[in-house]
């Protein structure tokens, strides 16, 4: 097979057992941008601002810098790692080369679970602003909660990016950038527009509750008996845990990123900073944007509430640039995704994996590992029929009403990545206390061991903040729904623990 764009990154694969076969044409930037267009501030925010504001007020602003600044140490070790093992499937390697075969593995199967249950997400989440514009330009009226609509749209939108992604690395990074610039518009852009309509709340106001700590002044109803420290702020935060990741994908495509030794561990720095400013500014002119009604208007009408002050041509052209982020962050997190199958697949790790590691002769792309990334997300779409109007009693736990088995998946997409996450910069730790010393092109030195220790520490942390079992009564439920995240998570950890048991695929090649 030709050796395509081989290099210093064709030579370093043949160190590893492994032949260049995808086109190493992506640029830093384009590195960069997939990375960025994963985290997507913009997806983000106006995904889970309401749920932000109404869990910790307007002082939930500033859980984002310790959310950044503790995955900037695991960006750090990361980006350690992928100078190392610049290979796709990213995290799957990493885990492979520091601990062993079967550790990487269970990583790769927990990861790569959690990766295409993002994109049905990402995709259905898109539905509610596509329908939106549909009914405005055309005068249709779709039904955002229609199973037949969010089938339609999400699954079309799981299929255009599916072509994007087959038709080559250098389409996907380009549709990328494309969401670079949108993201750029949405968040800074949304922040001017609304300094230039005029702001109607001091900046004293970002350093307030807004007394949402207690039952009787908490828009969404919820009791954290006075407490906003130990209460209200471990569950605000989570509106921002929810975010700030993806900027790990820039790994899972380095073998298709030019001098990805030096690059990609840029590319995760930069993807994290920047996305940490931009949803800071963004939500700073959100919040600064509340009208004099409070954040109850807010909390219940969502950011529309707040965009509705600007002039509806303006509304229109943002919910443009949201829709196309949600494109493009569906197409990113499709195409990290089909690099995790494509990696575990070459190492003979998955059933079928001589079809699954197939790369197309004209796109150099592995087309049948897109594949999977797009049938998965599609069954997954099949949960929003399981939506029951009233609460469900399983076992010992009730399902709450009205949450749609989707959502319930999503949750654990977040709980998936951080316990990948975890795993990963465990395992550079034990490889780290054991002797082990990083060779790669990018290494922290001396600065190594705290930083794996603190990355390892804050996931931790935020990966027990995130399943901790609580009643639906609870401010937490409106994240994990009770004890339901805990129990995918753990549900998923041992499907995988059967099929290794059983098919003995992590006889991967080392």
């Amino acid at each position: 097979m030709a050796d395509h764009g081989v290099g210093v990154g064709g030579r370093t694969l043949e160190s590893f057992g492994y032949r260049q076969e995808l086109s190493r044409v992506l640029s830093l930037f384009d590195n960069f941008s997939v990375a960025f267009s994963y985290l997507s501030p913009m997806v983000g925010i106006y995904s889970l601002y309401a749920l932000g504001l109404g869990t910790g007020g307007p002082r939930y602003i500033w859980t984002i810098p310790v959310v950044v600044g503790g995955m900037m140490l695991v960006a750090l070790v990361f980006g350690e790692l992928a100078s190392e093992y610049p290979l796709s499937g990213a995290l799957y390697q990493y885990g492979k080369y520091s601990v062993g075969i079967r550790y990487g593995w269970f990583i790769g199967w927990i990861y790569g679970f959690a990766l295409l249950a993002t994109v049905a997400s990402v995709d259905s989440g898109a539905v509610g602003y596509v329908t939106a514009l549909a009914n405005v330009w055309f005068g249709a009226h779709l039904d955002p909660g229609s199973h037949v609509v969010i089938f339609v749209v999400a699954g079309g939108i799981i299929v255009l990016s599916a072509i994007l992604n087959s038709i080559g690395a250098k389409i996907m990074g380009h549709v990328a950038r494309f969401g670079v610039y949108v993201e750029t518009i949405g968040t800074f852009g949304v922040f001017l527009a609304l300094a230039a309509v005029g702001f109607h709340q001091r900046l004293s106001f970002i350093f307030s509750s807004q007394s949402v700590e207690h039952l009787r002044s908490n828009p969404l109803h919820l009791d954290f008996h006075g407490s906003w420290w130990t209460g209200a702020a471990l569950v605000a935060i989570l509106a921002n845990v929810y975010i700030f990741y993806g900027f790990e994908s820039a790994g899972d495509i380095s073998e298709e990123t030019v001098d990805a030794q030096r690059q990609v561990p840029r590319a995760m720095r930069n993807a994290l900073l920047y996305g940490g400013i931009a949803s800071f500014v963004l939500v700073l002119g959100l919040l600064l944007a509340t009208p004099a009604a409070g954040i109850g208007a807010v909390v219940s009408g969502g950011i529309n509430a707040i965009l509705a002050t600007l002039p509806p041509w303006l509304q229109d052209f943002f919910l443009v640039m949201v829709v196309v982020a949600f494109f493009s962050c569906g197409t990113a997190v499709q195409g990290a995704g089909a690099r995790v199958v494509f990696a575990l697949a070459r190492d003979g790790a998955l059933p079928a994996s001589a079809r699954l590691r197939s790369v197309s002769a004209r796109h150099r792309t592995p087309v049948n590992a897109i594949l999977v990334g797009t049938v998965i997300p599609f069954l997954f779409l099949l949960l929003v029929l399981i939506n029951p109007p009233r609460s469900v009693h399983v076992l010992w736990f009730d399902y709450p009403a009205n949450v749609n088995a989707l959502y319930a998946l999503v949750s654990f997409a977040t709980s998936g990545i951080y316990l990948a996450f975890l795993l990963t910069v465990a395992g550079a730790l034990i490889a780290r206390m054991g002797g082990r010393r990083p060779g790669g092109v990018f290494t922290l030195g001396k600065w190594g061991l705290p930083v794996t220790a603190g990355a390892a520490t804050y996931l931790g942390l935020m990966l027990l903040n995130i399943v901790w079992p609580s009643s639906l009564a609870s401010g937490r439920a409106v994240f994990n729904y009770g004890w339901v995240t805990l129990l995918i998570m753990a549900a998923i950890v041992a499907a995988g623990a059967l099929c290794e048991a059983l098919a003995r695929p992590a006889r991967a090649k080392q």
